[in-house]
């Protein structure tokens, strides 16, 4: 018999194999349709009956373009219609667990909650724990800044923010009728989705909704200026050819095919925008002065969240991923004009790059530049300002495992980690990330460190040294790679290079 559970928007029916137990697509929020296009999320309604919790729904309005490389080959299914979340436990009962919520990546205008590379049962099933992943919607429907336009949407440029907080919201009311600890939450996520996590670490609305936190390849800085945010929408509207009237009466694939024209601007540096984003990313959340009054790295330095365990962490080569989509940088003046783009005295900053990395290519001096200006150093930036408040539980990580695909141009790039975070090494399409043969060692060792933070708060894991707490006098941070091993104060040099200036 397939398990029913009572929500308090209604009753759910979920399946039950192979020792966990799922509920997928379960609306946590209203439909963000028609007048509530570009609003906040509002409680939903609720249902009659017994809802079919046996499939996943559908995902947010996106391209797709990053889904296949993690086993979603086929265009994804999306919707407006897209707030949903999925749960699984090793059993319906009262036994409190602690849960883990995941929040997804992908720029913010990709990606689903429903992945195979997401799977939970490994927590579920090892470490007695109840898994949570999330949808929140993306692009322009989920970060659009329309608050210069009319005060009725000055939440508008976070919208995708505020759905992770209805998402947390709702395992907060309801997380216990599947066997969950609702004050034992523990929020994670890598790229846009760290990004997410940095951010709700400082935002108001979030606070005390979640008992710890996990950010993989994202930290506090990816927010932006209402005035920057503000290029990103006029632009848009631009593209669509029309006002704040025409955007809300567009179709979906005419708001997307705007976005990407965007994006397309943004990344070509067209489009001049998003100055105080380390990432550089067109959409992402916005200091509005409603939802986020104040930077979220400056909260979490002044103690916004100070009873929080934290680990955050960033890959060695991050940056080579996107290197491998964008091409090489082989020469010096490209090199300095990129580099240029993305900080003042470009100059001064190669120059000590090439003092810490002296026999790098000019490509591999931009992509260490790179992935420390929108990875590590805002990492270390999170972890500098939470361990303030947290000195005995803030844990910095950097991944060094380097994978064998593309004849070894990956290195340790991004996303790389997280089918070792979550021991899914088997599943469809990760081969083509890591290459063949990943060290099964290397997800056991991050799976049960993951575990036990979720747990108690530590990271513990039999696979690797003990792992220190960062502090800023000793920087402590783990390498995980097939010997795992623990290092103070790695790269320094190429830190001190972004003194004032992230």
């Amino acid at each position: 018999m397939n398990p029913i559970v009572r929500t308090n928007t209604g009753r759910i029916q979920g399946v039950d194999k192979d020792g966990v137990v799922l509920f997928a697509g379960v609306p946590f929020a209203a439909p963000p349709t028609g007048p509530r296009r570009f609003k906040p999320p509002e409680p939903h309604a609720g249902w009659d009956g017994v809802l079919d919790a046996t499939r996943f729904g559908k995902v947010s309005v996106q391209t797709g373009d990053s889904l296949g490389s993690i086993g979603l080959a086929r265009a994804p299914d999306w919707s407006e219609d897209c707030l949903f979340l999925n749960i699984q436990t090793p059993a319906v009962d009262d036994a409190l667990r602690p849960v883990m919520v995941w929040i997804h990546g992908g720029a913010f205008v990709n990606g689903t909650g429903a992945i195979p590379w997401y799977d939970g049962s490994g927590f579920v099933i090892r470490g007695n724990i109840v898994v949570v992943s999330i949808n929140y919607r993306l692009g322009a429907l989920g970060w659009l800044y329309l608050g210069h336009l009319d005060p009725a949407f000055a939440s508008s440029g976070n919208n995708g923010l505020l759905d992770q907080i209805a998402a947390l919201d709702w395992v907060r009311d309801n997380i216990s009728a599947f066997g969950g600890h609702p004050d034992n939450v523990t929020i994670f996520g890598e790229s846009a989705g760290a990004m997410s996590v940095g951010t709700l670490l400082g935002t108001p609305a979030a606070s005390g909704k979640f008992a710890k936190a996990i950010a993989q390849s994202g930290a506090a800085h990816n927010v932006s200026k209402p005035a920057d945010a503000a290029v990103v929408a006029d632009a848009l509207l631009a593209e669509i050819d029309g006002g704040l009237d025409t955007l809300l009466g567009a179709g979906p694939e005419q708001i997307l095919e705007a976005q990407t024209a965007v994006s397309v601007a943004t990344s070509t540096g067209r489009l001049k925008s998003r100055s105080t984003s380390a990432s550089g990313l067109p959409f992402g959340p916005v200091v509005d002065g409603t939802v986020l009054p104040r930077p979220p790295h400056d909260a979490v330095r002044e103690g916004s969240v100070p009873s929080v365990p934290l680990i955050v962490g960033t890959n060695r080569d991050e940056w080579n991923l996107f290197a491998l989509m964008a091409g090489d940088v082989d020469d010096a003046d490209k090199l300095r004009r990129r580099v240029g783009r993305v900080t003042t005295r470009p100059g001064s900053l190669i120059s000590e790059y090439r003092k810490a990395l002296p026999t790098a290519t000019h490509g591999e001096l931009f992509g260490a530049i790179m992935t420390d200006r929108v990875f590590r150093v805002p990492a270390i930036r999170l972890a500098e300002a939470q361990s303030q408040h947290q000195p005995e539980n803030t844990f910095m990580y950097l991944f060094e495992y380097a994978s064998t695909a593309f004849d070894g141009k990956l290195g340790s790039c991004h996303a790389l980690e997280i089918p070792f975070v979550f021991d899914t090494l088997d599943k469809p399409g990760v081969e083509l990330l890591t290459g063949q043969d990943p060290p099964k060692s290397l997800a056991t060792c991050m799976h049960e460190a993951w575990t036990s933070f979720a747990r108690s708060g530590v990271p513990e894991t039999a696979a690797a040294p003990p792992w220190p707490p960062y502090g800023s006098d000793v920087r402590a941070t783990m390498h995980f790679d097939v010997q795992s091993r623990i290092e103070k104060d790695p790269g320094s040099r190429e830190r001190l290079a972004w003194t004032d200036r992230i």
